[in-house]
């Protein structure tokens, strides 16, 4: 038998509302509006390429060739489902979890809808994307690093990442995201200053720029970063640039911090936060800025 490839695999499971306790009266009403809420889901998945694999209650499980259109599928479900009118008060959601991965081989249909044992701890890469989407409030996705590093500098724009912690997802090795779709985090400038909004980001031989073809660009020891920086100090998902309204703005995630220096100026340690990039200057991902570093990263305007 071949090798599985990988695939971007997504659960959505809907949340809030009354019970769907058939003893209760009117759960035909309430089950109606949860298949409207699941409609709305298959409606997102099928126009994004998606593969509806398995359905269990009100948990949907849906596999992508490509992360691209399985983030914009998470950010239309979540569109499709938010304005949907509340019943006797309350109000239904969707909640997503995104993984990149091999997917299991079931071997029957009844195997395919067995929810992951618990007492065997992480299992599959479908395993993984239903912990993200039960660790998910209503009305949010999370994806893992995994997904990050595969999407597209369009889709990057397009469906903001924004880095999170889960408590109870804290022994999963992936950097976690949460996925929503806000075109106006990263955003062309006017006409006027366009030209004017260019980062030169050079590392060794290197060059590349942030502007509104590439608005985001990852640093990190990992492989699939824009920049990857191979000095052990630096995490493996370390930071990022965005291309925002107001300019460039430098972004933290990592364990030793990012060390900024921009001519003329003192250093700055950024740790957990952002900082707006002027230039010119240096960057060290979790060692000085000041040290004479390969791995350093020299930024402009340009």
């Amino acid at each position: 038998m071949g090798e599985h490839k990988n695939l971007c695999i997504l659960i959505a499971e809907i949340v809030g509302g009354p019970s769907l306790d058939s003893t209760t009266s009117g759960a035909l009403e309430v089950r109606h509006a949860v298949d409207r809420c699941v409609r709305r889901i298959d409606l997102a998945v099928e126009a994004n390429q998606g593969s509806l694999l398995k359905r269990k209650d009100d948990r949907i499980e849906a596999h992508f060739d490509r992360c691209d259109p399985a983030v914009l599928a998470a950010c239309e479900i979540l569109e499709r489902t938010q304005n949907l009118p509340p019943l006797r008060g309350k109000r239904f959601a969707v909640r997503v979890g995104i993984h990149y991965g091999q997917p299991p081989a079931y071997l029957s249909p009844a195997e395919a809808f067995e929810d992951p044992d618990p007492a065997r701890g992480e299992g599959g890469e479908d395993d993984i994307a239903t912990r993200l989407c039960i660790a998910a409030r209503g009305g949010e996705a999370i994806a893992t690093n995994a997904v990050a590093m595969q999407l597209s500098q369009a889709t990057r724009q397009f469906a903001r990442l924004e880095p999170v912690q889960k408590d109870d997802l804290a022994e999963i090795e992936w950097s976690l995201f949460t996925v929503s779709r806000q075109p106006d985090a990263v955003v062309s400038l006017p006409p006027a200053t366009r030209l004017l909004q260019r980062l030169r980001i050079r590392h060794q031989d290197e060059i590349i720029y942030v502007d509104e073809t590439r608005p985001i660009a990852l640093f990190g020891r990992e492989f699939g970063n824009d920049v990857v920086i191979m000095d052990p100090r630096a995490s493996r998902q370390h930071a990022r640039i965005e291309r925002r309204r107001g300019g460039f703005v430098l972004v933290d995630y990592s364990t030793n911090g990012t060390f900024v220096v921009e001519d003329a100026g003192s250093e700055r340690l950024v740790k957990g936060e952002e900082v707006a990039l002027v230039g010119p200057g240096r960057i060290g991902c979790g060692f000085s800025a000041k040290e004479i570093e390969r791995d350093l990263v020299f930024f402009e305007l340009v």
